[in-house]
């Protein structure tokens, strides 16, 4: 019986998906459950698994865009399986593509006729099409660099789109090659998304800067019971997205979205955390944050980020938040103006925290320093609620003991 697979629906949205890597090789004898495949769509790489044991026989190719419902192989789940390593050969040799000539025939004396032939050049060789002129308009390519392979030297769009901007003199005493490779469809989307959410939002950055000793003697002192209790780290995620959470009690204008006309202002608090997966950057989504303990956000962070780390996560997970929480400083960031994630309206960047001088009674001394920068969107959110937002996240921070804990560490921490 031959089983025709087909590309199952990642989420509600998606119509269309791409073979990132093909797992197997076409004629293997594959198991039931085993992944087969990659897949891209805009939100997430997801694992393909085999529907039934038995020879597979690939119909799409890695870097193929394929429709949600599409064949993408044949399982024979009437082969039997091949005794120890062996994977089953074809019962038929394939034969190897020859080159195919043009007929040349010679009658008498004459000599073949010659089939490549120069183009010829007109008034139009080095003309571009309308398309292609766009193209290399975005490109900032003049016609002139490019050479047509259209008729009498016509420059085509597939040219454009080939073409290669000049990065200068090319006589240099090292290597100059380049790569050409293609977005992923993960990519692709974040890069929309990105591009929209800077034309289609008025976005606004504010900043401030955040004392980090007294959650680092929080941390010294209580990280070891916290970690031997709940076997999970004692993290600043935790105190950042508590204070997040308060935050936006606070300042509910922080935690709506624009639908239209109207503003959708959210009761409950659904925290996106930005954590770098292998394929890029994705953004799981901790629910019902305001119900959650240290310990719960922390035991949360830890599962989404492994979940992302290992290919794991679903478009699910990944769907839904009202605010998200970013951390460049754990690449070494010192600043930056983080880009709303849509249809939310702020983000929260953390950075890395610096010792620098500050005057604390009248005397500089040193401290962990964290910069923090919140970028909304200014047309729902004034500069009152996003100044004030960030003000109580700061309050917060630098006093977790009375603010975040009640002044009750062990109660707070379960310990």
């Amino acid at each position: 019986m031959i089983l025709e697979m087909k590309v199952p629906s990642p989420g509600e949205s998606i119509t269309e998906v791409e073979i990132a890597t093909w797992l197997v090789e076409d004629g293997d004898y594959v198991e039931k459950d085993q992944p087969i495949a990659e897949v891209d769509s805009d939100k997430a790489t997801l694992e393909l698994p085999a529907e039934e044991s038995g020879i597979i026989t690939l119909k799409a190719a890695e870097g193929d865009a394929v429709a949600v419902g599409s064949i993408v192989c044949l399982i024979d789940t009437s082969a039997a399986k091949p005794s120890g390593n062996e994977q089953p050969k074809s019962s038929e040799k394939k034969e190897e593509p020859k080159p195919i000539s043009q007929p040349s025939p010679t009658t008498n004396n004459q000599q073949p006729t010659t089939i490549n032939q120069q183009p010829t050049t007109t008034y139009a060789s080095g003309t571009a099409s309308p398309a292609a002129k766009k193209v290399l308009a975005e490109k900032g390519i003049e016609s002139s660099a490019v050479n047509g392979t259209g008729k009498d030297g016509r420059i085509t769009k597939d040219d454009a789109v080939n073409a290669v901007p000049s990065m200068g003199s090319k006589l240099s005493n090292g290597s100059r090659n380049t790569e050409r490779k293609k977005m992923s469809m993960l990519r692709r989307k974040v890069a929309e998304r990105l591009v929209a959410v800077k034309n289609e939002t008025a976005m606004l950055t504010t900043f401030n800067e955040v004392n980090m000793q007294p959650i680092f003697d929080l941390r010294t002192k209580y990280k070891d019971a916290f970690a031997a209790k709940h076997n999970v780290g004692l993290g600043f995620m935790s105190f950042f997205t508590l204070a997040v959470v308060r935050a936006l009690k606070m300042y509910p204008e922080v935690n709506s979205m624009i639908d239209g006309d109207f503003q959708v202002i959210n009761d409950f608090h659904d925290i996106s955390i930005a954590v770098s997966g292998p394929k890029g950057l994705m953004v799981p989504v901790i629910r019902n944050a305001e119900n959650l303990t240290f310990r719960g956000v922390e035991s949360e962070v830890k599962r989404l980020a492994l979940r992302a780390r290992d290919g794991q996560i679903t478009i699910d997970e990944m769907t839904g938040g009202t605010f998200t929480i970013t951390n460049g400083g754990v690449f070494g960031s010192m600043l930056s103006t983080p880009i709303i994630n849509p249809p939310q309206s702020g983000i929260l960047g953390m950075h890395n925290i610096v010792n620098r001088p500050v005057a604390e009674n009248g005397q500089v001394v040193i401290r962990p320093i964290m910069y923090v920068a919140l970028s909304y969107d200014h047309r729902i959110i004034d500069g009152r609620e996003s100044v004030g937002f960030l003000v109580a996240v700061k309050e917060g921070l630098e006093k977790p003991i009375e603010i975040l804990m009640n002044n009750n560490v062990e109660k707070a921490l379960e310990i």
